[in-house]
């Protein structure tokens, strides 16, 4: 029996050794767990940092770009809109848009406007059928806000 008493307590130890090989070592203060973070949103594009100095509506085009505003145009003329900027801009969408009196468009036009100072962007719209007579208002955005002033002229 001193062999079973022997085994018993050869056991007790082993198993003692066991557990305590198990046992992890864990700090006695555990470091607390940060709490879930929101990644920041992402910095809105900056805006464009130019601005349109005027807004013109004629026919025909200087070599510096310039257009002469006329009240009246031909049914057959081309019609250019012109929009001074001053500032950089790099990538910038301007839009024309022709509407007549009725409110229908009567054409709209997308150009990108990449300058570092001082520019004209002209935009020329022409009719094949020629333009219908009446009044008509060119309207201009630049980066999707209207800018200028909405520029009327007539066409006889």
């Amino acid at each position: 029996m001193k062999h079973a008493s022997l085994n018993v307590a050869a056991l007790a130890v082993v198993a003692g050794l066991a557990l305590v090989g198990c046992k992890k070592n864990e700090p006695a203060n555990p470091a607390p767990v940060p709490a879930p973070t929101t990644p920041a949103p992402a910095p809105a594009p900056a805006p464009a940092a130019v601005s349109v100095q005027g807004v013109t509506v004629g026919t025909t085009a200087a070599a510096d770009k310039t257009v002469a505003a006329q009240a009246v145009v031909g049914q057959r003329d081309p019609i250019i809109v012109s929009v001074r900027t001053v500032g950089t801009a790099s990538n910038v969408p301007v839009v024309a848009k022709l509407s007549y009196q009725d409110g229908q468009t009567a054409g709209e036009q997308n150009v990108t406007l990449n300058t570092s100072g001082p520019d004209t962007t002209n935009i020329t719209f022409s009719n094949a059928n020629a333009w219908p007579a009446g009044t008509y208002t060119a309207h201009v955005s630049v980066n999707g806000v209207p800018a200028g002033t909405a520029q009327q002229f007539e066409v006889r």
